[in-house]
């Protein structure tokens, strides 16, 4: 069952990489191009292309195996307030990333936005807000308990990598979804041993 929670970062990257390549040109009639508009309908857009629904399903799955990795991290770490705040919120921002299922709306369009289009729009919003945070605070929890110490400054280091590439976006989007996932497998491994 520990074995679970090494999934969800590789499954995320799985995906994401093989619907890339089977909608590449699919990416490239919205807008999207892999180095001068990285984040143009990606990867979200991935869910409106051929195979959509393994992107759908993929948010959800990994969304909730964060949420659940998120409490068996709470778990294994000393008891106290980082603890307690650092899983709760990577625990919601497991329940966002789940929630980016509701279907975004392509960029480029002649409709409104819908109300699905919003959702997802928001959700990603709230998972910046919640994943971040959580790390920070994660990194707090992590000093404070002798057998995660020496993750502290690397979830730190982490933030202060992704924070930015999630904001800037560009090429930089590609390294905060490479961090966060190795973040994640990190984290996941040491929580196995």
């Amino acid at each position: 069952m520990k074995r679970i929670f090494l999934i969800g970062p590789i499954l995320f990257a799985a995906v994401l990489v093989t619907l890339t390549i089977v909608n590449y040109d699919f990416l490239l009639s919205l807008g999207w191009h892999p180095l001068y508009a990285p984040t143009f309908d990606w990867p979200s857009g991935l869910a409106l292309g051929r195979f959509g629904w393994i992107m759908t399903v993929t948010f959800i799955v990994t969304g909730a195996l964060m949420s659940l990795f998120a409490r068996r991290l709470f778990l294994g770490l000393e008891p106290g307030t980082a603890s307690i705040l650092g899983t709760t919120l990577l625990a919601c921002a497991g329940l966002f990333l789940a929630a980016l299922a509701f279907t975004t709306d392509p960029t480029i369009r002649d409709t409104p936005a819908t109300w699905h289009g919003r959702l997802h729009d928001l959700s990603f919003v709230l998972l910046g807000l919640t994943l971040f945070p959580a790390m920070i605070v994660l990194g707090f929890a992590f000093r404070n308990d002798e057998r995660w110490k020496n993750l502290a400054a690397y979830t730190w280091g982490t933030v202060s990598l992704v924070a930015p590439a999630f904001f800037i976006k560009g090429a930089a989007f590609y390294v905060f979804i490479l961090a966060v996932l190795l973040w994640n497998e990190v984290v996941a491994l040491r929580l196995k041993g």
